[in-house]
């Protein structure tokens, strides 16, 4: 692909190619919301962890958290330094762990699976904005979409507000995207780019993770 002067007709072209791959990693994502509530809420401290940083380096650390039985029991002290080199913030994403755990702890167990029954996922991303602390609309959308929910919300972060730029969906990218009319009008933006390239918007965020890094992650 012509990086500097990228068409969209290169971008359908390399869709094709990475489709059966884009297609066969949203289908584990599909089966997620339905697996046990601890394995769910791995998944949202991951979210939490992605916020300006590293998603492998983030993936690593919540796998240890797991292997170390923290993510349910730990408290931040415990977190810290098992996150620490792999998250950015780590001392806050800490605490913001344990805080969005309180909101699901019921018992020794946690129950994250009634708050995501609406038939309007988009009042619980809003849910999810309000009331945990470290998600913005793009945390609460790669959640959503981790665990199999979010297929019409768009993920903004850096990489993807890059290529909107490039492909001249957007004609900045905004220093911020802290406000809620700034983050809906760009992914109506992105929804109206699906629409005419034919790349369902669950599949756009992962193409162009793959096109960066060369292979589809999360």
């Amino acid at each position: 692909m012509n990086s500097a002067n990228p068409s969209t007709e290169e971008l359908v072209s390399e869709y094709k190619k990475l489709r059966p791959a884009i297609r066969k990693r949203l289908g584990e994502f599909s089966l997620l919301h339905k697996a046990a509530d601890e394995k769910i809420f791995a998944e949202l401290c991951y979210c939490i962890f992605t916020a300006n940083a590293n998603a492998l380096r983030c993936d690593e650390a919540v796998k240890e958290l797991v292997r170390k039985d923290l993510i349910l029991k730990g408290n931040a002290g415990e977190i810290r330094p098992v996150i620490k080199g792999r998250v950015r913030f780590h001392n806050k994403k800490a605490g913001y762990l344990v805080g969005a755990r309180k909101l699901f702890k019921r018992g020794a167990s946690i129950d994250i699976k009634c708050r995501l029954k609406a038939d309007d996922l988009f009042k619980v991303r809003e849910w999810l904005v309000e009331s945990i602390k470290g998600f913005g609309y793009k945390e609460a959308s790669h959640f959503l979409r981790n665990i199999g929910l979010g297929r019409n919300m768009a993920i903004l972060d850096r990489h993807i507000l890059k290529n909107l730029k490039r492909y001249g969906v957007i004609k900045r990218i905004p220093p911020s995207l802290g406000s809620r009319r700034v983050y809906l009008e760009i992914e109506d933006k992105m929804k109206a780019f699906s629409q005419k390239t034919g790349i369902p918007l669950e599949d756009m965020d992962l193409l162009f993770w793959a096109l960066q890094t060369g292979f589809v992650f999360k």
